[in-house]
């Protein structure tokens, strides 16, 4: 068999003359040393047989060069078009991975790096593996982010002559100029995608796309107007979506515990008359503002409730309060003592709270509470006691919830079950309206808040105020709290499509796979989603209201007519154009009777909509995707709303797989913050920053090198320390493959040795290449990026350099140019140097080029074109042959190389004793009483094929295995001793010093040195090379 047939390379040229060397810290390379001198300058007549001497010779650098490099060969690909000729030629199938549209707001963070690095390495494998690849590059471009950003560049005379149109005009033109400024910043990060038709969710093409999927679901009745409790940020004036929530730590809200008293109790049996009129009903709220909009008091039906006395207050009650923190409210310290209902489980917890002694008088089932009277504290109205949900608990509070249907969502759910009034007297600024008579105009989370406890405590309503430190949900934009209020807007109901899209999500691949729970969670308990927005920058909700009646005008034929002219026009239309052109040719009698609707869609809608915007709409592609790929966020974000378009729509989701990853933390595992100072910044790390020591270029493939050795599936580290450690693992990686390319500088396809003749080494070695390459295929397939760093950094840094280069140097460069044994080796380089450069080339793309611009061969792809480029090149194919290494061989060289270990143990105590210097000045001696074992290293130290002689392994000049210890000359073995292989077997291993002379040209010692009239001081390997390799005319001279 022909091994040059598995290669596909031809001879191309050879580079001019670079010599360099790699040192053993054994100091054994004796013609590594020789070049050494020969670079700086010798007396005329040493080293004579120098230029016989095969040393590396390569243009490839050893520093990468990075700055200067990486954007060398972008431009290279850019100008080549190689990502999509490849693509185009690849016939393997479609693959299409769908971008998640960044922000376009501000620069790249590390998040955003290790988003688009991962996409890129899932991509460019895909390449490999002959796919068609499809990455349309998209951003998200409306939303009030945008909006903020231009109000805060014009002053207040600026602001006060913006129209909506002139608003819209600036916000698309700061979009725009931030893709732009993102884009280049990706394309320096070496990801490769379709930059020349990325997608922009303020496209008029993608806008009428939007309209489409929106007006798909009115059609299907999803889509509805009302008015409900909605998270309404007042800082940014418009509702928000859950994904627009968060959450900080640290929020601390006044807590009220009030009383309500009780007007009435059922007529059947009245079970509590006997208490009244001093019977109240015993409450706990951390929104004291919402107590003006309350309409109930809702208990669990199931629970145990009780009748309680106060009987006497704790002397430490009033210490307390001395603090200012706690406050004890009149209630507790009137003469009156009025009976509280508590749940019967919380009466221990109140006491201690409260600082009084509780004496229960009565318990009632929560059910029995229902219908009771009680007059509404600030208005005096009567209200009923309800029936909750199973929100109601003793884990907190009093077991009975005040209830407010405008201001929160568990309370509109109830408040519907009874029919109850939907009061929420807030407005837009989040200040009290009107509607709260004495409160109206006051800061709801402010001084409005305090005024309703001051309220409340004159009248003896308040039993206790203190701080209660809770998450709060904050708008992610301004930074500021939230409240609930109920206002009229447009929802998605999720309840009639839940059930579907509860089986589409059964039916997607989830990476890691606790994200489907995740996600399942999210969908399984969300409410209706506020798809509307009070902004002027989006995409607007296509309804028209009439001008009286307030009813809504949204149909099949108002909604297709938008969309038709938002094509055309873009959404600004919706602005610019007058009512009589938006509505259709049927309506237009009837404009004078209409008025544009002003909202806005949620920004979640305009990037859930992608997939009928590019998947749908783009040639070549379709729906679903193969892969989503994002942060763990976007389970209740883009992942979420692309399911919920999608299923109303369409009946399944947009996506076949999915994969989440964590955050970037600093090293110390915090969140990176301006004010911590502990930021890191992508493009510092590529570029360097003002000062080069302590923030030094690193360049793109180091920052790549990064993502690939993280478990992106949990939050993921970053930080100087750890970027020195990837720079020096790359630094690493790339002088195996500056070994490899020098080595090959004179390979020709044709001196490929067939495998059944090359020596047990090389077959080994290929058997484990096989092995690495199957292993990393298998690691890119589930996505797991980590372990193919880690196998990398093993093998290619580690194994190859410390055993198999280590061993090969004598014979690549002493053991003559043309000869059988540097052949074999050359031979086994060709396809480590081809198959490494193609396994890493998805994470290190520059450098896997790099190394393919310096081949000194062709290497052509199925025997036919030549692949200029490293992606052009495809995936290492299979051999079967090579890992049918047989299993007996390879445990045998297991025991060679854990053999090999424990000599270079004891050659470092002989060493140590000064008995010799290099490992080359060493004669080793083994013994081993495992009978098949020393059998095996005796026809090691006989083999036929030089390469496999265990002195050239153990890079010693002799070896000889002793059948017994009573035979050795233990006299002129000075060190010696008994080490352990596989952890039980025993060897004795000693070490003398080499017999016979050293061999000028290679440098181990051999009795034949001095056997050669003509070559007095070579052994008879260099002879016999020396014979074949005459020296040149000049080798004499200086």
């Amino acid at each position: 068999m022909d091994l040059s047939s598995l290669f596909h390379f031809t001879y191309c040229y050879i580079y001019p003359r670079s010599a360099f060397c790699t040192l053993s810290k054994r100091r054994s390379r004796g013609p590594v040393m020789a070049a050494k001198k020969e670079s700086k300058g010798t007396k005329q007549g040493d080293g004579k047989y120098k230029h016989t001497v095969d040393l590396p010779k390569t243009t490839f650098g050893m520093r990468a060069n990075s700055a200067v490099r990486e954007p060398e060969i972008q431009k290279l690909w850019d100008e080549n078009q190689v990502f999509k000729k490849v693509s185009e030629k690849n016939n393997g199938g479609s693959f299409i991975l769908h971008d998640g549209p960044p922000y376009a707001n501000g620069d790249l963070h590390m998040g955003h790096a290790l988003n688009k690095i991962i996409k890129d390495i899932i991509n460019r494998y895909k390449l490999l593996q002959n796919y068609e690849v499809h990455y349309i590059p998209g951003w998200d471009c409306h939303g009030l982010p945008i909006e903020l950003k231009v109000l805060q560049s014009l002053d207040q005379d600026a602001r006060k002559g913006l129209t909506p149109i002139k608003l819209r005009a600036k916000a698309a033109k700061f979009a725009k100029a931030t893709v732009k400024a993102q884009m280049a910043s990706f394309k320096r990060f070496g990801v490769w995608a379709d930059w020349d038709h990325p997608y922009l969710t303020l496209d008029p093409e993608y806008e009428a796309a939007q309209i489409e999927v929106f007006g798909q679901m009115v059609f299907r009745g999803y889509i509805y107007r009302g008015r409900k409790p909605v998270h309404w940020s007042p800082s940014s004036r418009t509702a928000l979506a859950e994904a627009e929530l968060e959450y900080p730590e640290g929020h601390v809200s006044k807590s009220m515990y009030a009383i309500f008293r009780l007007l009435s109790t059922p007529t059947n049996g009245g079970l509590l008359d006997e208490f009244l009129p001093r019977l109240c009903l015993a409450v706990w709220t951390t929104t004291p503002w919402t107590i003006p909009a309350n309409a109930a008091v809702a208990v669990n039906s199931k629970l145990q409730y009780a009748v309680v006395e106060v009987q006497s207050l704790s002397p430490d009650a009033a210490s307390s309060s001395e603090g200012g923190k706690t406050r004890l409210g009149s209630v507790l310290k009137g003469n009156e003592r009025p009976f509280f209902i508590v749940a019967l489980d919380l009466v221990p917890t109140l006491e201690a709270k409260w600082y009084v002694k509780l004496a229960v008088k009565k318990t009632v089932l929560g059910s029995d509470l229902e219908n009771c009277r009680y007059a509404h504290p600030i208005n005096g109205q009567e209200c009923p006691v309800v029936i909750g949900g199973d929100y109601i608990t003793t884990e907190s509070g009093t077991g009975l919830v005040h209830t407010a249907p405008g201001h929160g969502q568990e309370d509109y759910i109830t408040g519907l079950k009874y029919g109850l009034t939907i009061l929420s007297p807030v407005d837009d600024e989040g200040k009290f309206t009107e509607e709260a008579g004495i409160f109206s105009g006051l800061d709801v989370l402010g001084d409005g808040n305090a005024a309703v406890i001051d309220y409340l405590d004159e009248r003896s309503s308040i039993v206790m105020v203190e701080p209660y430190k809770h998450k709060y949900p904050y708008d992610w934009r301004t930074k500021k709290p939230t409240i609930f209020r109920a206002t009229a807007q447009w929802f998605a109901s999720v309840e009639g499509f839940r059930e579907a899209a509860m089986d589409a999500i059964n039916q997607v691949t989830w990476t890691p796979s606790q994200a489907e729970n995740r996600i399942s969670t999210m969908t399984s308990s969300r409410s209706d989603w506020c798809i509307s927005r009070q902004r002027t920058w989006g995409v607007p909700i296509p309804v028209f209201y009439h001008a009286e009646t307030k009813e809504p005008l949204l149909n099949e034929e108002t909604v297709n007519h938008i969309k038709s002219i938002i094509s055309q026009k873009g959404s600004d239309a919706w602005w610019y154009m007058p009512v009589e052109e938006l509505l259709p040719e049927n309506y237009r009698d009837k404009a004078s009777d209409y008025v544009k609707g002003t909202d806005t869609m949620d920004v979640w809608f305009d990037s859930g909509s992608s997939w009928a915007a590019v998947l749908e709409s783009r040639d070549g592609l379709s729906c679903p995707a193969d892969l989503y790929v994002e942060g763990t966020d976007q389970h209740r974000g883009w992942f979420q709303s692309s399911l919920l378009t999608s299923v109303a729509t369409k009946g399944k989701a947009p996506y076949s797989g999915v994969i989440t990853h964590g955050f970037v933390l600093d090293e110390r595992g915090l969140k990176m913050s301006k004010s911590l100072g502990n930021v890191v910044d992508p493009r510092t790390i590529i570029e360097g920053g003002k000062n080069q020591e302590e923030a030094p270029s690193y360049g793109a493939d180091v920052l790549r090198l990064w993502v690939s050795s993280v478990d992106y599936t949990g939050d993921v580290l970053i930080g100087p320390q750890v970027l020195r450690q990837m720079s020096d693992i790359y630094r690493k990686l790339r002088g195996t493959l500056r070994f490899l390319l020098g080595n090959l500088h004179d390979w020709k396809a044709g001196n490929a040795i067939a495998y059944d003749e090359l020596p047990e080494i090389d077959r080994h070695a290929l058997f484990q290449l096989e092995n690495v390459v199957k292993n990393i295929k298998e690691s890119y397939e589930s996505y797991q990026f980590f372990k193919i760093f880690q196998i990398i950094q093993r093998f290619a840094i580690v194994d190859l350099s410390n055993f198999y280069f280590d061993v090969a140097k004598d014979r690549l460069y002493v053991g003559g140019a043309s000869s059988f044994t540097r052949r074999s080796c050359q031979t086994v380089l060709a396809v480590h140097l081809l198959s490494i450069a193609r396994v890493i080339a998805p994470i290190l793309p520059h450098l896997a080029e790099d190394v393919w611009q310096n081949l000194p061969f062709e290497y052509t792809v199925d025997n036919a074109d030549v692949a200029k480029f490293v992606f052009e090149s495809k995936w290492p194919a299979v051999n079967e042959r090579w890992l049918a290494f047989p299993e007996e061989d390879v445990d045998l060289w297991e025991k060679v190389l854990e053999l090999r270990t424990e000599v270079n143990k004891a050659l470092e105590s002989a060493r140590t004793g000064k008995l010799i210097g290099s490992s080359l000045e060493a004669k080793v001696y083994l013994h081993s009483s495992d009978d098949i074992l020393a059998a095996r290293l005796t026809r090691m130290c006989e083999a036929n094929i030089d390469a496999d002689s265990l002195h050239r392994i153990f890079i010693t000049s002799q070896v000889e295995i002793l059948s017994s210890l009573e035979d050795a000359p233990t006299a002129n073995i000075p060190y010696s001793g008994e080490y352990l292989i596989e952890g039980e077997k025993k060897i004795w291993i000693g070490i003398s010093r080499a017999e016979g002379s050293k061999c000028e040209r290679c440098w181990n010692f051999s009795p034949q040195v001095g056997s050669f009239v003509d070559h007095p001081t070579l052994c008879r390997r260099c002879y016999d090379v020396i014979a074949d390799q005459p020296l040149p005319a000049l080798a004499a001279v200086s």
